[in-house]
């Protein structure tokens, strides 16, 4: 896909930065990338994605717009509640592009699944994206996103925003595969007891885990450095930790990899995170 003068002047100071310039505006052009969950993290994900001119979006939620979700969720207003969150995040992005109901910003297509991902629709749900964000909003549909994100080989960038705690970090199995994937840091097993919904988070920390995970998608997609890393960040004292996601030889998920495929790199620091945040923000 080439830059038309419109799309050139549209993205102008994207494609000014040396790490994006025409060639990397043109790969998120005609990326396809997939969001699960469209509350918190999902909806402001889904509004800077359509921004910078994905080609394709494909946002997945089957819950509703809640009075509750107002003072987080900015996409949304008293008149949407009652009303499925992927339908009316569509087609506000919709409204902020060229009016036509299947384009946004002019250039890209949105597309709403109101469908809860599980077990078994979940690798057709995210077949043909490449990059998935999980912005879902529970523990079990991250273990159902990871398993379809390892067996179709597709990146994915998972976040959590609860109280002032945040988590980051993202996978990919064919690029990265000594940084396993997400059942090597949080087994299915593991009992997840904290939410925004039983201890509470306020709006600026959610936008500011989705910010920082939005931009890392992007970065993967531009090709450039963002995986084996989580990132936890405390909203109190503006304090961010880093931490170097290792493998589980006996994952039940990933381990099928081969370990001619695992790459020898140097660690940058132990991994030290024994809890996940449950739900981040629906």
């Amino acid at each position: 896909m080439s830059l038309d003068d419109k799309a050139f002047i549209q993205y102008s100071r994207q494609i000014m930065l040396p790490e994006v310039d025409e060639l990397g505006q043109q790969r998120l052009m005609e990326a396809s990338v997939a969001i699960v969950g469209v509350g918190g993290l999902g909806q402001l994900c889904a509004q800077y994605l359509s921004a910078a001119g994905i080609g394709r979006l494909t946002l997945i939620d089957d819950d509703k717009v809640e009075l509750s979700n107002l003072p987080r969720q900015l996409l949304f207003s008293y008149d949407d509640c009652g009303q499925y969150k992927a339908e009316v995040a569509r087609d506000r992005l919709v409204g902020k592009g060229t009016g036509d109901k299947s384009q946004v910003s002019a250039f890209g297509q949105v597309a709403a699944k109101v469908v809860r991902l599980d077990g078994d629709n979940a690798e057709s749900l995210l077949s043909g994206a490449d990059l998935v964000l999980d912005c879902c909003d529970n523990f079990a549909t991250r273990q159902h996103v990871n398993a379809a994100c390892v067996a179709l080989s597709t990146p994915n960038v998972v976040a959590a925003a609860a109280h002032f705690a945040g988590q980051l970090m993202a996978f990919d199995l064919s690029k990265s595969p000594d940084s396993g994937c997400y059942h090597c840091l949080f087994p299915a097993e593991l009992r997840v007891s904290e939410s925004c919904s039983t201890i509470g988070v306020l709006g600026p920390m959610v936008g500011t885990m989705a910010s920082m995970q939005v931009l890392l998608a992007i970065k993967l997609l531009l090709g450039l450095p963002g995986l084996g890393v989580l990132h936890r960040f405390d909203g109190l004292t503006g304090e961010m930790r880093k931490f170097t996601l290792r493998r589980d030889p006996k994952c039940s998920v990933c381990a099928a990899i081969k370990e001619s495929n695992i790459k020898a790199y140097a660690a940058c620091g132990e991994l030290a995170c024994s809890s996940a945040l449950g739900e981040n923000d629906e």
